[in-house]
């Protein structure tokens, strides 16, 4: 039967989402190399007990310990590796000899205050089944006296093992200390940043390579034709008046200089200044993203409805990026539509650049988030410093400008023309001045094309030259954030032992409600487990080997008590540690038919439910991660780590001997009543 009340519970059986956010960064914390020492295999195997991988962890810690790494600290941490997220009856005949064999052994050690008598209470606790409430209360009080990092780990990995007494009397300390650690570390600050990809370095689009070059055999070519025609046409003035002739070369030649001189800056703004607003306009208006399988000349492929040029799904979540980053920095006086609306032509130049600089395969934008906020955080302040459109105000011409390139064109042209006039008159041939006058209409006509040329030249050279000082100003810029926020990353983001410490805590409260809403108490419980699954939809991350972190789960509880199961499963919001809502049923023991696993590539691991008077209930444990595999990465040992790290072992042990004996099982297999260490698995 099922309890009505407010639930939470999503879960779609039938579906299939391929990727959800997921991040794999290339840490080698965990990895052994193949020359690692013993002391190495071991410290590692340490740090998987700290992050809820537990089988990983005996087996380093075993094999460190063959290998004559050994001592009370290591046996200590070997002992917690073999109990934890395991019952007596999860262990097999061979791993109860080793403990008793190491119960042996621990009597060699020499003697500390801290791991041998830690040792010795683990060995304790373990033997306490079928003893006297005297000999329960003397282990307990020798546990209580060992010193808080041994005793908590006791607690914490024991959990299974644990008789109903012995956790009846610890329970109320081990749910202080949940409560007391739920939110140690800043953890609803810091448990998002887990989650953030490792940022991709810092790229800014070089300039384009100059053209100048490609203008030199014309301008050498109208410069000559220039120079013979101005040439001709000075000699002749000077021939035939001397002192005129010069007065007139002389206010030539300066006035040329000055209109150069003007022309040239109010020519390279006036081009410049086009070109960044037709490229503003082009961006705003089509927002075509260059391909860099393309040649820059080459066309982009429009739509299948016409117009804009098609998107691939990297560049049209860059641009959602950028929509996203700039509605969120909002500079002072502005709303949202309004900002949005005025850096349209801006967000597309930049979402293009970006995404033609990182469209990369399994580059995500998230690995490139930094720089979007970056440059949404620029846009912002140079709007409040009013040079949002800096070029607007770096291309401008002055007025002053423009007057004294036109007053230096105008008299160069009354000064070209006193001296042909001049040329012309000094001699009294018709021909010698027709073709005086001849030569100046050259002169003017090839002077008209050297100059453009020459404009064009020098202004690429400029262009070439500022752009590449741009670059440079833009990649330290960039350069500085992305290091500020890798440093930031690394400062903030929690470890894995700390992110395993916050979903234990979680588990002990929301055990701790389950045991006060039914009005349980440990006594009451035959038998218990809880599987830890994603809960979708969820961000998720690991590093390099090791398990999956969610930003969601569902914790799914199965109590077996004297009347039946009781199975209460709620989502968990990781970061907030919060739980809207729990989903409640209640089995009778004979309504387990059996229970089915089937694992599938394309969607992970499920674990079915069959009933005798229902549909069976399918649970997702884990979705499918083999397109996630990083180099020399196992899909077995990964799917293992990941079903190391839920509890699933234990709990399809329990549910798979439920379904075959019912109660029979239970009331053979719980931590009152284990096994003989010589009994066989």
């Amino acid at each position: 039967m099922t309890e009505g009340f407010p639930s939470t519970h999503n879960e779609a059986h039938d579906s299939f989402v391929a990727v959800q956010a997921s991040v794999v960064r290339d840490s080698t914390i965990n990895i052994v190399p193949p020359d690692a020492s013993p002391q190495e295999k071991y410290e590692v195997g340490v740090r998987c007990l700290e992050e809820g991988l537990p089988g990983r962890a005996r087996e380093l810690i075993w094999d460190a310990i063959t290998h004559n790494h050994d001592g009370p600290q290591i046996r200590f941490y070997w002992a917690l590796a073999m109990l934890s997220k395991r019952a007596h009856h999860d262990l097999s005949a061979e791993e109860r000899r080793q403990l008793d064999r190491a119960r042996d052994v621990m009597q060699g050690y020499a003697e500390d205050k801290d791991w041998k008598p830690g040792l010795q209470v683990v060995f304790d606790l373990l033997a306490l089944p079928g003893k006297a409430d005297s000999e329960t209360a003397a282990v307990l009080k020798r546990l209580r006296d060992l010193a808080p990092p041994q005793r908590d780990l006791i607690v914490h990995h024991l959990d299974l093992v644990l008789t109903s007494r012995t956790k009846a009397s610890l329970w109320a300390e081990v749910c202080e200390l949940a409560r007391t650690g739920q939110f140690r570390g800043d953890r609803s600050r810091r448990v998002p940043y887990y989650f953030e990809p490792d940022p991709i370095g810092a790229r800014t689009r070089p300039p384009e390579e100059s053209t100048a070059f490609r203008y030199r055999p014309r301008l050498t070519a109208w410069t000559g034709l220039f120079v013979v025609a101005a040439g001709f046409l000075g000699i002749s003035a000077v021939i035939a008046e001397p002192v005129t002739a010069i007065v007139e070369l002389l206010i030539a030649l300066g006035t040329g200089f000055l209109a150069a001189r003007f022309g040239q800056r109010w020519w390279h703004n006036k081009h410049r200044l086009q070109a960044k607003e037709q490229e503003l306009g082009q961006a705003s208006n089509q927002e075509p993203v260059p391909d860099p399988a393309r040649s820059p000349a080459a066309p982009f492929p429009a739509s299948a409805g016409g117009g804009a040029p098609a998107a691939d799904g990297f560049t049209s979540r860059v641009r959602k990026s950028f929509e996203h980053y700039f509605g969120k920095y909002l500079p002072h006086g502005c709303d949202r539509p309004e900002w949005l609306a005025h850096t349209t032509g801006i967000r597309a130049v930049l979402a293009a650049e970006v995404a033609f600089l990182y469209r990369e395969s399994r580059i995500s934008v998230d690995r490139v988030n930094w720089l979007i906020r970056y440059l949404a955080r620029d846009a912002k302040d140079r709007h409040n410093n009013g040079m949002l459109f800096a070029h607007r105000q770096q291309y401008r011409t002055p007025v002053t400008t423009k007057l004294a390139c036109v007053l230096a064109l105008a008299v160069l042209g009354v000064t070209s023309l006193a001296v042909t006039v001049t040329a012309a008159t000094g001699s009294a041939s018709a021909f010698h001045g027709f073709l005086t006058f001849a030569v100046f209409l050259g002169a003017i006509g090839s002077g008209r094309r050297a100059a453009s040329v020459w404009l064009d030249m020098r202004s690429e050279e400029q262009r070439f030259a500022e752009e590449t000082q741009e670059y440079h100003r833009r990649m330290c810029a960039r350069e500085e954030e992305f290091q500020r926020w890798k440093e930031h990353l690394d400062a903030i983001r929690p470890s894995d032992a700390e992110m395993e410490a916050w979903l234990s805590h979680d588990k002990v409260l929301f055990t701790a409600d389950v045991l006060r809403h039914h009005q349980l108490t440990w006594y009451d419980i035959i038998a218990h487990t809880l599987l830890t699954t994603p809960a979708r939809p969820y961000r998720r991350a690991r590093r390099r080997g090791g398990p999956w972190r969610y930003s969601r789960y569902t914790l799914r509880l199965f109590l077996a008590t004297r009347n039946g199961i009781r199975e209460i499963s709620t989502e968990v919001d990781f970061a907030r540690a919060t739980r809207p809502g729990e989903q409640r049923t209640n089995y009778r023991f004979n309504a387990f038919s059996s229970v089915q696993v089937t694992e599938d590539d394309r969607i992970g691991y499920e674990m079915a439910l069959l009933l005798s008077n229902g549909p069976a209930r399918t649970i997702r444990i884990k979705d499918a991660d083999s397109h996630q595999l990083e180099p020399y990465e196992n899909a077995r040992d990964l799917s293992q780590i990941n079903l190391d790290a839920a509890g699933f072992a234990h709990t399809f042990r329990l549910l798979e001997g439920i379904a075959a004996d019912g109660k029979a099982w239970i009331e053979r297999n719980n931590a009152d009543s284990p096994p003989p260490a010589d009994s066989a698995d």
